[in-house]
């Protein structure tokens, strides 16, 4: 029988030759990863009162990228947590401040394509841009891995999402990811499987189809996918990950679908999302003139390399409009680095942007950058839900980190295409 790359991956994790959408199978489990804020706060306990141990802490990955900077007691507790039950429980894979886990992840090589891992956080569909079957479960679910090393799923049917042509300048991956939302709704994945592919995701690099895997979960998929080709084992053996398969990791081109949505890249515009929801996409030229106060560039969808070079082509030589600051949050430590050596670093600095830690910040509700009454911004972020990121009377704008960059320079929203002609 004829299967999809999400078929192919849960057949393999659950030891059957195939699977059929809808069926129930039990799959183990090949990486589980956890941070600060779902992690060992919540399944140390529970552990505990089952007297139960990790089942393998080879296969377990820990970030802190929540509670950080620990500027209180309660931060510092649970990052103190995390670090205890790191030591206790042998799990090696531990990175203490060194970025959001969604990105930390693949940068350490520890997906490949076919890979069947779970997260505990919504975003964890990330993954899948590896060509993993990767997504977010609770803490409760999480305990049942930790144990067992396996974990029941419903075999998904796929959702198609077929990009034709190619990108213009000026357009990226959010601008894909916002315009398929607003097109389908928050719930248009069906907590399906979401795979992304035709000729403009082939032309995306890796960090970009991040952007298109992590904001499945927007979308409303358990996973979204990207069939892995030469661009993917490139990326993870530049990153010390061996035998990368990509081959074994293609689906059946006659392989049933859901539905299959058809898409022209080289049509789509920059998008921008209104206040609040990603939904509420619209072409940027909707929303020209809309005055903002703060342009956050962070997160886990839009502060990786990519997304910081974005910026910089936009903002370099240039400066923020007068009362219009600019936030940026890079999502790893090794991106900074890496930002900070070839000069995008700069771009974004000499521009007038505040550095702020490697963490996830304001979108996730934490730390001491949460909008305050009021604020208009626009950011890179995945969500823009009513006080997500501070202030209930905030107003949140989304917009790829070229839009973004744009806004901060003219002070209003504006078409990024104007300021890189």
């Amino acid at each position: 029988m004829a299967q999809t790359l999400a078929q192919k991956i849960v057949a393999r994790a659950a030891g059957r030759a195939s699977v059929t959408p809808g069926e129930i199978v039990t799959c183990r489990v090949d990486l589980a990863m956890m941070h600060d804020s779902g992690g060992p706060r919540r399944v140390k306990p529970m552990l505990e009162r089952l007297g139960a141990k990790v089942w393998n802490p080879d296969k377990v990955v820990l970030a802190t990228d929540h509670y950080l900077p620990a500027n209180d007691e309660e931060s510092r507790t649970i990052v103190r947590i995390a670090r205890d039950w790191a030591k206790e429980t042998g799990v090696s894979r531990f990175h203490d401040g060194e970025g959001i886990c969604h990105v930390v992840l693949p940068e350490n090589g520890y997906l490949k394509p076919g890979m069947f891992a779970v997260g505990g956080d919504s975003h964890s569909p990330t993954g899948g841009a590896f060509g993993a079957y990767m997504f977010g479960v609770g803490s409760t679910e999480m305990v049942g891995v930790l144990v067992t090393g396996e974990i029941w799923l419903r075999v998904p049917h796929t959702i198609r999402i077929e990009w034709s042509g190619r990108l213009s300048r000026g357009v990226a991956a959010k601008d894909m990811m916002l315009a398929v939302i607003a097109r389908l709704g928050l719930d248009g994945g069906k907590y399906e499987a979401v795979e992304y592919s035709g000729e403009a995701v082939s032309a995306l690099s890796m960090q970009e189809r991040m952007t298109l895997a992590n904001m499945t979960a927007e979308l409303g998929g358990q996973t979204g996918l990207v069939a892995p080709d030469d661009t993917t084992r490139k990326w993870l053996e530049a990153r010390g990950a061996r035998d990368v398969d990509t081959r074994s990791w293609q689906g059946d081109p006659d392989a049933a679908v859901l539905d299959h949505h058809r898409l022209d890249a080289g049509a789509l515009e920059p998008q921008v999302a209104a206040p609040h929801s990603p939904a509420n996409s619209k072409p940027v030229g909707e929303f020209a003139g809309t005055k903002i106060d703060l342009a956050y560039i962070g997160a886990c969808t839009g502060a990786k390399l990519e997304d910081l070079r974005m910026a910089a082509q936009v903002l370099k030589g240039r400066r923020a409009a007068k009362g219009v600051r600019i936030q940026v949050a890079p999502a790893s430590a090794k991106d900074q680095e890496t930002a900070r050596a070839e000069g995008t670093l700069a771009a974004l600095l000499d521009a007038g942007a505040e550095l702020l830690p490697n963490a996830c910040g304001a979108c996730a509700g934490y730390g001491n950058t949460l909008l305050p009454e009021n604020t208009v911004a626009i950011s890179t972020t995945a969500r823009n839900f009513k006080g997500r990121m501070g202030a209930q009377s905030a107003k949140i704008y989304l917009g790829s980190p070229f839009t973004v960059a744009s806004a901060a320079v003219a002070g209003t929203i504006v078409d990024p295409r104007e300021l890189l002609a």
